[in-house]
């Protein structure tokens, strides 16, 4: 199996992956425009499928999140979420300035944090960083829940 890399994916297969992985797929219109909206996007494939994703949010000056970096359970463990995550790396270093630094967070997924800290990336302690926390603006996600026959 050879592995290549391209910077898009199509929402149809950012779903299937994101399903592949246990996550909740995403209207494709809204998905699309996350995507479109991203600073940086790289997919790995196996031919023409989609197997891996990476995005990046990033506010062009000090904060970054890496999320959605996700695999296909049949490709983890080959270095692919290496791999992005070092694309993603080597964009943002593009655009450091002397003196500049980018603050880059990730959200480790499963059994993704010992990779994650392999890559140089520390655990984040509420004392350090505050507590993780977050709100869904809808209050009808069973519309998508039963759109996707979730």
């Amino acid at each position: 199996m050879s592995v290549s890399y391209k910077n898009t994916v199509t929402a149809e297969s950012a779903n299937l992956i994101r399903a592949a992985v246990g996550f909740r797929k995403i209207h494709p219109e809204q998905l699309r425009a996350s995507l479109d909206g991203s600073a940086f996007i790289t997919a790995a494939y196996d031919g023409d499928m989609a197997v891996g994703m990476a995005r990046l949010i990033w506010d062009g000056g000090s904060v970054a999140l890496i999320h959605d970096i996700i695999v296909m359970p049949e490709y983890r463990g080959q270095g692919i979420e290496a791999e992005m995550t070092g694309q993603i790396f080597e964009f943002l270093r593009s655009k450091l300035k002397p003196g500049f630094g980018i603050q880059v967070d990730i959200r480790a997924w499963g059994d993704c944090a010992e990779l994650y800290e392999g890559l140089g990336f520390l655990v984040s302690t509420p004392e350090r960083r505050g507590v993780p926390m977050h709100i869904c603006l809808t209050d009808q996600i069973e519309l998508t829940d039963n759109m996707f026959g979730q």
